[in-house]
């Protein structure tokens, strides 16, 4: 196996252990385990970083993998996609955003940021799967 072929698992599966981090971080801070949800956000920034290395390492080295669903699932296909991807890049200044303003302690405008960042950063993780799903793991033929 290349890593043409390696590669879009690595990031699926980045991408399911940032989504598992995200959804810790936020049951740990309703649960009021500050430090806890500290450190699930930075795994889950930390992932999502790596994520994106190697997701664009991937695309500059690989062709474009074309979807082979045919029929009614081709525009659910390409409206997810499109979603993804615009959400995927308004998603990530937001994320430093709200890193940024809990790093340095400002909780009030971290609180107001992260409640719209982290559902945006949910939907681009879980359609990102799906995608993923979509794209390598269905035999559309």
């Amino acid at each position: 196996m290349t890593a043409a072929n390696t590669l879009p698992h690595v990031t699926a599966s980045l991408n399911a252990i940032a989504l598992c981090f995200l959804v810790a971080g936020f049951i740990l801070i309703r649960a009021g385990r500050r430090d806890l949800h500290r450190r699930a956000m930075l795994a889950a920034v930390a992932t999502s970083g790596l994520f994106l290395v190697v997701y664009v390492v991937y695309h500059f080295a690989a062709p474009i993998f074309v979807f082979r669903g045919t029929g009614a699932i081709r525009p659910v296909y390409y409206a997810l996609l499109i979603s993804h991807v615009i959400l995927a890049a308004l998603v990530t200044p937001m994320i430093v955003l709200t890193l940024v303003r809990a790093l340095k302690g400002r909780i009030a405008p971290h609180k107001g940021i992260a409640r719209w960042t982290l559902p945006i950063w949910l939907y681009v993780s879980v359609t990102g799967i799906i995608v993923y799903v979509m794209l390598y793991r269905i035999d559309w033929t």
